[in-house]
């Protein structure tokens, strides 16, 4: 993981900057986002694998699939993906800028993970949580995860606050183990 996050780190600040440059972040984290779903195709990513086609072919035919949708410009920017071999990387870029984003316009990006749906009352008083804890507005994402059994997992960047009853019944274990 560290090492594709190192990979990653470039390209991300890089596509970010760009962005910046352009007053226009939103719109540069629809058009990674897009092109990474792109990349992602099963055909496309056997091609990607294949040895036989070039790095120049690829990103042609990526520019091709991307001229239809707003990532197009990406794609055209984009075309020392191919060649330095970092498509595989462009989820992790996309993760990466999203948080170069947040931290730009003042957010948290967070995950909130549960073990049963959340109603919209229950996620609004977790974000306000969340926000008097860190000071500043949260962007939330909500899973759930029946395994958890019960409760919920925040993540916000590295950090994660486990409140599940799988992570008590773990810290449970670890304790009796000791």
């Amino acid at each position: 993981m560290s090492e594709l996050s190192t990979l990653a780190r470039p390209y991300a600040e890089a596509v970010f900057r760009m962005a910046q440059g352009e007053n226009d972040l939103a719109g540069w984290s629809s058009r990674i986002a897009t092109l990474a779903a792109i990349v992602s195709d099963d055909q496309l990513a056997r091609l990607i694998a294949d040895p036989a086609v070039s790095a120049d072919r690829v990103a042609d035919l990526i520019i091709e699939v991307a001229a239809r949708t707003s990532a197009n410009a990406a794609a055209t920017s984009s075309r020392c993906w191919p060649r330095n071999d970092r498509l595989s990387v462009l989820p992790e870029i996309v993760s990466q800028f999203e948080t170069l984003k947040a931290s730009a316009e003042g957010t948290l990006e967070a995950t909130i993970t549960s073990a049963q749906a959340l109603t919209q009352a229950q996620i609004d008083d977790l974000v306000a949580g969340l926000k008097a804890k860190f000071n500043r507005a949260v962007n939330v994402q909500v899973a759930v995860d029946p395994e958890l059994i019960g409760g919920a997992v925040i993540a916000i960047g590295d950090q994660v606050i486990d409140g599940s009853v799988k992570g008590r019944l773990q810290q449970m274990s670890f304790a009796l183990q000791g």
